[in-house]
């Protein structure tokens, strides 16, 4: 069984190796013009490479005899190497070009689709993997293929066409010899495979681990204050080391292996070396070969070891850039989000009525979530959703916003199924803000106009105005200039979510989706922001979500969930004389006022 077993895997792996090498040949198909040209360079190289022994082995037989010497031979066959070597040269110099350009146009179109699959992959696969590892693929794991290709095509193509050439030119010189280097060549194979075996699966977990451990500093520093608010760092670090510690083991297991490539070929190189050099020096004893084709032979008995060493290095290398290859794939073949059908319908003239009918939806399969969730939101209505922690109030605003679809039943707005409408078009009817803010890198205006070139500067002062959030950009170095990181660095997290709400005011949407608008807020402030809100929710379709019970009790309609159900319905005064669950909500939070 353990015999079997292993074969299996065996074959897995072999046929995951095959799966990649066809993927990757699709991404060279662009480029064969340059992989061809490459391959006729590199054997322009190999043959000016090798036709230099010849012409120094005609040169040395030219000088062998006592008073014999042929300068004006020697004069011709000096300047035909010198020609050969600029031609090798400039071969060579080719070839690196083409080898380049291959190499960073494949990793270009790579990266590129990752990203653009990153970017239609369903939140269930953002949520279910941590950030580190996704950016250790797209990063990490792509410039060590690139490193592995480039070397494949650098030193592997000129390796293989250098041992066919110096077969070639050895048998022309000399047959008996080169049937014996020929002879010991399964040698150099067998080190060769058996490397190549031994370094695939290492290297791969080699990869995978390196993945792990960005995403645990990805982490860490992320989070930092927390860390160190907790007093976290110790077992941070021993979080860290442990996964140190295995990166260094498996590191070491596929250092190990691979550095065995040099001195395992070396030491076949050396018997070949002496082969050839014993017989071939036995040859010339008996007149079966001048000094200078013994010249030849030697030089290339020496130049046919030298490819199966540095194959060996590049095969390690290709181990490794096969083991990273097949991470990215894994990613780029994830299934993607469900795809819009071909006659999506794009929304205009948003009136704002809303209908969830019968929708069932999870996260999991197995943990039940929301159930015959049945709701009807007519134009304008402001709906608050209430409820304790993990009842799904976020799930219903995901489902809305179509960042999940509905395991079964539907949503529709104005009518139309949303699975029928174009995603974008969708999100754009809505303006959302949620308790977590997210700012990315570059100037105040940049991320209030999230790219938007369109908005005037008055545009975005009056928005900045009614959010309240001027009177800190004015005083910022340059205004609305002012560059900022993805962090938000210098800036309060109150001050992140009003420039979070800003955007909401200055794209003035058909629906509004507040989740914890203004829980970063201090309570003055709220008060004006509130009012603002309150302003742009007129007319408007808006649902609400919220903990703090006082932000939402002039909303036309509140759902208290629980378990992914409606238990009960109603406005503020219509929930507090039912006496029920809502009462207890909002007497946990005023019993002390």
């Amino acid at each position: 069984m353990g015999k079997e077993k292993e074969t299996t895997m065996t074959e897995k792996k072999n046929s995951a190796r095959k799966s990649t090498a066809v993927r990757l040949w699709k991404y060279l198909k662009p480029h064969r013009i340059f992989v061809l040209l490459s391959l006729l360079m590199a054997a322009v190289t190999v043959a000016g490479t090798l036709y230099l022994p010849i012409l120094m082995g005609d040169a040395i037989d030219c000088i062998m005899g006592e008073g014999q010497v042929d300068f004006a031979v020697i004069q011709s066959i000096l300047l035909l190497g010198v020609l050969t070597a600029v031609v090798t040269g400039l071969a060579q110099w080719i070839m690196n070009i083409c080898n380049n350009r291959i190499t960073f146009h494949v990793t270009r179109d790579i990266r590129n689709h990752a990203i653009e699959k990153i970017e239609i992959l369903p939140l269930k696969y953002v949520d279910g993997h941590s950030y580190g590892d996704v950016v250790s693929r797209v990063i990490a794991d792509v410039d060590q293929f690139a490193d592995g290709l480039l070397m494949g095509f650098t030193q592997f193509f000129t390796g293989v066409i250098t041992i066919l050439g110096t077969l070639g030119f050895m048998f022309s010189i000399h047959v008996w010899i080169a049937l014996l280097v020929v002879c010991l060549t399964p040698i150099s194979l067998f080190v060769a495979r058996f490397i190549a075996s031994h370094t695939y699966s290492m290297f791969r977990l080699q990869s995978e681990t390196r993945g792990e451990e960005t995403a645990l500093v990805e982490e860490m520093i992320e989070g930092q204050k927390v860390v160190k608010a907790f007093g976290y760092e110790y077992t941070a670090q021993e979080r860290f080391d442990e996964i140190n510690g295995r990166l260094r083991d498996c590191s070491l297991q596929a250092t190990f292996y691979s550095s065995l490539t040099n001195p395992c070929t070396r030491f076949v190189n050396s018997i070949v070396y002496a082969s050839v050099a014993l017989s071939g020096a036995l040859t010339a004893l008996s007149g079966g070969l001048s000094v200078g084709q013994l010249t030849v032979l030697l030089s290339y008995a020496n130049q046919y070891t030298k490819p199966f060493n540095e194959i060996s290095g590049v095969v390690t290398e290709l181990q490794n850039a096969f083991a990273c290859a097949a991470r990215i794939f894994e990613l780029i073949d994830e299934e993607p989000q469900t795809p819009e059908p071909a006659d999506a319908q794009t929304l205009t003239d948003v009136e704002g009525n809303v209908a969830l009918s019968h929708v069932h939806f999870s996260y999991q399969p197995d943990r039940k979530l929301i159930e015959d969730f049945n709701l009807q939101v007519e134009k304008g209505q402001r709906v608050a959703i209430v409820g304790p922690t993990g009842c799904g109030k976020t799930t219903i605003i995901n489902l809305l916003m179509r960042f999940y679809d509905v395991n079964a039943g539907s949503i529709q707005v104005d009518g139309d199924d949303i699975r029928h409408l174009t995603r974008h078009s969708l999100r754009d009817a809505y303006g959302m803000v949620l308790q977590d803010t997210w700012l990315k890198t570059g100037t105040v205006r940049e991320n209030i106009t999230l790219g938007n070139d369109s908005y005037t500067d008055e545009e975005i002062i009056r928005a900045a105005k009614e959010a309240h959030s001027y009177s800190f950009i004015k005083k910022m170095p340059k205004g609305l200039d002012t560059w900022i990181t993805e962090d938000g660095a210098g800036m309060s997290q109150g001050q992140k979510q009003l420039l979070c709400i800003t955007r909401v005011m200055l794209h003035v949407p058909a629906m509004l989706i507040l989740d914890e608008a203004t829980s970063s807020i201090d309570t003055r402030t709220e008060q004006k922001i509130q009012n603002a809100l309150a302003k742009l929710m007129e007319g408007r379709t808006s649902f609400i979500v919220a903990h703090r019970l006082s932000t939402i009790q002039n909303a036309d309609i509140i759902l208290v969930m629980k378990d992914g159900h409606i238990i009960e319905k109603g406005n503020h005064e219509q929930l507090l004389a039912q006496n029920g669950f809502y009462t207890e909500l909002y007497n946990s939070q005023f019993a002390n006022i």
